[in-house]
C-alpha cells in the first residue's frame, strides 16, 4: 500500500479508498486531525477546483508519528527477539528427535 507521503496529491476519496472507510469517516477524522493540531490543512488558492486541499504534518503532529514509530519497533524488536528463541529451541528440539531416530535405526 503506498502511504500518503508518496502521493502527495492523493484525494480524500482516494485515501478513502486505501483505508477502507467511507469519505465521510476519512473527512471528519481529517478534520479531527486539524483540530487537534496534529495536521495543518489548506486549500491551493490557484486551484481549478476548490475541492483541492493539502494536508501537512505539524510539529506536534509530527513528534506524535514518531513516538508511535518508536513503539512500533520496540514492538518488533521484541517479536524478533522471541522468533530467535523459538528457532533456538525448535533446532534444539530437531536435534535431539533426529539423534533420537538415529538410535533407533541401529537397533532395526
Amino acid at each position: 500500500m503506498k502511504r500518503k507521503a508518496d502521493n502527495p496529491e492523493i484525494s480524500q476519496r482516494e485515501l478513502a479508498g486505501i483505508l477502507g472507510v467511507s469519505l465521510g469517516k476519512t473527512t471528519y477524522c481529517l478534520k479531527a486531525l486539524i483540530e487537534a493540531c496534529r495536521v495543518k490543512g489548506g486549500n491551493f488558492a490557484r486551484s481549478n477546483s476548490k475541492l483541492n486541499y493539502v494536508y501537512v504534518l505539524t510539529p506536534k503532529g509530527a513528534a506524535e508519528k514518531a513516538v508511535v514509530i518508536l513503539r512500533f519497533l520496540k514492538q518488533k524488536q521484541v517479536q524478533y527477539k522471541q522468533l530467535e528463541q523459538e528457532i533456538e529451541q525448535l533446532k534444539l528440539e530437531a536435534k535431539a528427535l533426529a539423534k533420537e531416530y538415529k538410535g533407533q535405526q541401529e537397533y532395526e
